[in-house]
């Protein structure tokens, strides 16, 4: 886990009757940050959530952003790698579970950008290899192509991928 500390570079806090509630928002942001990556709009709802009003949040994001600690680019490609190694997930799943995340749809894109259809092929053939699933029958095929397509595959990507561990299997 990346230990978070307090950026050199964040402007210091504003003066003012509101001032001290954004300070604790953002001590709160840098706080939630160092126990969990997330975007922008995680971070955003955590904060309301907590009961700050959205002028304590907006300084304390911008500040964040400005400081190199919050970047939905950074969080989205974290997070799509991680999806992708530990737990198998294709494409598809990775673009909605980010979209719910509230991440920009040009950040998920330039994630999802980094891994073409060829190794996500690769990656499923492997999924199912690992498994030991039954690739010698019709409907063996078929289970095998819809456990990739609930994990988040493209059905073209999923089907080549069951080709290619039907042939590695062989």
């Amino acid at each position: 886990m990346r230990r978070m500390r307090r950026p050199r570079s964040a402007r210091p806090p504003e003066r003012g009757p509101g001032a001290d509630r954004a300070e604790e928002a953002f001590e709160a942001a840098l706080g939630a940050l160092a126990r969990k990556e997330r975007s922008v709009a995680e971070l955003r709802a955590w904060l309301q959530a907590r009961g700050f009003d959205d002028a304590a949040t907006a300084a304390s994001l911008e500040r964040l952003i400005e400081a190199g600690q919050l970047d939905d680019a950074r969080f989205a490609a974290a997070y799509a790698a991680d999806k992708r190694e530990l737990r198998g997930w294709g494409s598809e799943r990775i673009r909605e579970a980010l979209e719910a995340r509230g991440v920009p749809a040009g950040e998920i894109a330039a994630a999802l950008a980094s891994e073409g259809d060829e190794a996500e092929a690769d990656r499923g053939a492997g999924l199912l290899i690992a498994r030991g699933a039954d690739l010698s029958g019709e409907a063996a095929r078929g289970r095998a192509l819809a456990y990739l397509v609930r994990r988040g595959y493209a059905s073209e990507v999923a089907y080549e991928a069951v080709r290619r561990a039907e042939r590695a299997a062989a």
